[in-house]
């Protein structure tokens, strides 16, 4: 593949604007499909890993993958952007402000600081980790930080599907579930008119 092609694919990834069709340097070089929604995925321990295993594939998304050092990614699937920092919340600056976020990190305090700053920040959707009693410490935590009940009660906790257990991939498999769902419901009125 020419230097150019491959400038061009990371540009592409990085900076989520697609190519126009075009010829570059002998390569035909066109969108494979419209992304639709911009899904991060902060943290790559088990259940990010599971996440983006399940997610990667699936078209009209693109996956950013953040985390505190690359040698926590255990491969890159193709398309998906990875983001290392010391501390990851600093990255959620760079986050378009519609954007849906899977806080999955290592730590409480790590998941704490991200909600914080998302809630600061403005998203799409924000899902976290955890249980009844995260969330509710959460919900105290992030009052005492200045957020409104209605703005923490957008974040979802816990992610997934809880009849389908808390294995990493049926987690994954419960959250690309919901993702799916949403997708169809958003094309729904879409297809009937058309038909």
């Amino acid at each position: 593949m020419p230097l150019a092609v491959r400038r061009l694919l990371a540009r592409t990834r990085a900076e989520g604007v697609a190519a126009p069709a075009g010829i570059v340097q002998g390569w035909m070089v066109e969108p494979v499909a419209a992304v639709e929604r911009d899904i991060w995925v902060w943290g790559a321990g088990h259940v990010g890993r599971a996440l983006v295993a399940v997610l990667a594939p699936l078209p009209g998304l693109r996956l950013t993958w953040a985390d505190t050092d690359a040698a926590r990614f255990p491969g890159l699937p193709e398309g998906v952007v990875q983001r290392i920092a010391a501390n990851p919340a600093d990255l959620v600056a760079g986050a378009p402000p519609g954007a849906e976020h899977l806080v999955v990190t290592f730590s409480h305090a790590l998941d704490l600081e991200l909600c914080h700053r998302l809630l600061g920040h403005g998203f799409g959707a924000l899902g976290l980790i955890g249980s009844a009693t995260k969330r509710a410490r959460f919900r105290g935590r992030l009052r005492a930080l200045g957020h409104g009940e209605a703005q923490i009660a957008r974040i979802r906790c816990p992610i997934g599907e809880p009849a389908l257990g808390k294995h990493p991939q049926a987690i994954a498999v419960g959250v690309a579930a919901e993702i799916l769902r949403q997708s169809g419901a958003e094309r729904a009125p879409e297809r009937e008119r058309k038909a």
